[in-house]
């Protein structure tokens, strides 16, 4: 996978080198010299990665991070650490600031390539969810303010996978601030911990002693309910490989031992923060559909997917099209109940009105609002006679049991009348048919309303 790379550097050896690096890996590489100049290029070419140095003059590297993070046009933007610093201290700091990890000079290849590619991944799935969350908010869907500086960290649930029980026991305290720990030993050699799919990130140890660690977490990411789950797994110290074959794998991060405390849950709760911030997207993207295929008042589907779905149904390549009956349903006089009582009780009895409707149709029967108090029913599999029968079952129960509304302390009568069509052989396209509901709708309310009538 390639990407578009920034390096930021002020020494121009140290650039060169990274460049030659990955152009050799065929990444499209930026170069910066310092931070402010680092800064604008972020704005203007919207890098992929950031590769950014942490000591430089004028403004470091920590404060790039920093400003790259309060931005909401790139704070999504992965960003490494690159810097001659190796202490702990130093690493928390930068993931701190808002890093996604630190690599230490001079970078060697195998963490260098696997990280990138890792952060390249993710950057994709980001990217991906962040332009569905952009198109629901051109349809005018807006779920809020920015989802990535408002990212709920309460009730984390993380499960660590140790056999070695005073590790276990050590990185569960470590992590007992920010997370409930549950801990599988995997004693069967599979994890047996149930509910996987609630938990916000997967810890597992490679040097277990009778499980393969990597196997674990080939199957977590082959699995349904947990491929989208962080994994940070715990290397050992000098065993490059074993990092570089776990981010071939599609593990999010990874820690060396001796396990340092503050670096743990610095990087713990960076994946954490992925994690929820790629699920909130998700619930918003399905919120945003839900929204753009359903009638707020009512709860039924909208025109817009009613055509949709009109149009599939009576497309040529479907031999039951034929099959297909419509009902066009108007509330009687409904101006009066909105001019009477208010527009709010007027939705009440659309509400309640939609209500009934979807509990007097089958399943595989489709109800939408067409507009105003204008309803469809499209009925697949279905002939004249049974459509007419549901039809004049829908009329009695609107109009035999009076609604209940909050403007008035008497319920109201409310009666529908509806149109029939059947596709045929003459009705055999979605506009017809609905033009042929219409037309016996207009007969029934000339006719006296609340019945049902058709043109056969």
């Amino acid at each position: 996978m390639t990407a578009r790379v920034l390096v930021v550097d002020d020494v121009i050896q140290n650039v060169k080198l990274l460049e030659a690096k990955l152009t050799s890996e065929y990444f499209d590489v930026l170069t910066a010299m310092n931070g402010e100049e680092a800064l604008k290029i972020i704005d203007e070419e919207h890098p992929d990665i950031i590769l950014l140095d942490v000591m430089m003059p004028g403004m470091d590297g920590f404060e790039v991070c920093r400003r790259i993070r309060s931005n909401p046009k790139t704070a999504h933007i992965p960003v490494i650490m690159v810097t001659a610093l190796d202490q702990a201290k130093d690493r928390v700091a930068g993931i701190e600031a808002g890093a996604d990890d630190f690599l230490t000079k001079p970078v060697s290849d195998l963490p260098l390539f696997a990280r990138v590619r890792s952060l390249a991944r993710l950057k994709l799935l980001m990217d991906e969810l962040r332009m569905r969350e952009t198109t629901s908010q051109n349809f005018g869907i807006n779920m809020g303010t920015d989802l990535n500086q408002n990212v709920n960290m309460r009730n984390a649930k993380v499960l660590l996978v140790e056999d070695y029980s005073r590790v276990a026991e050590r990185i569960s305290n470590y992590m007992a601030d920010i997370a409930k720990i549950d801990v599988d030993a995997v004693e069967t050699g599979e994890i047996t911990a149930p509910n996987l799919d609630q938990y916000d990130l997967f810890i597992i140890s490679l040097s277990l002693n009778e499980t393969d660690g990597f196997r674990l977490c080939s199957q977590l990411r082959s699995s349904e309910i947990t491929r989208k789950i962080p994994i940070l797994v715990l290397v050992e110290e000098g065993e490059g490989n074993q990092m570089v074959k776990a981010m071939e794998l599609g593990v999010s991060d990874y820690i060396t031992r001796p396990v340092d405390k503050n670096e743990l849950v610095a990087r713990a709760k960076s994946q954490i923060r992925q994690n929820r911030y790629a699920n909130s997207l998700r619930r918003n993207n399905q919120k945003s559909i839900q929204m753009a295929m359903t009638d707020s008042v009512t709860g039924l589907y909208n025109r817009h997917f009613l055509s949709t779905h009109l149009d599939n149904l009576m497309a040529k390549e479907n031999d039951k099209r034929k099959k297909v009956s419509l009902l066009m349903m108007d509330l009687d006089k409904f101006k009066v109940v909105n001019d009477t009582y208010g527009h709010i009780s007027g939705d009440e009895v659309l509400k309640e009105f939609a209500d009934r409707v979807t509990n007097n149709i089958r399943n595989i029967d489709l109800a939408a609002r067409f507009g105003g108090e204008e309803f469809v029913i499209v009925m697949p599999e279905t002939n004249l006679e049974y459509a007419r029968f549901v039809a004049d079952r829908l009329c009695r129960a609107i109009a035999d049991e009076p609604f209940v509304i909050s403007g008035s302390e008497t319920p109201i009568r409310v009666t529908v009348s509806i149109g029939l069509a059947l596709a045929g052989d003459k009705n055999l396209s979605s506009s017809k048919l609905l033009v042929s509901a219409d037309t016996a709708l207009y007969k029934a309310k000339e006719n006296g309303r609340n019945q049902v009538m058709s043109l056969d």
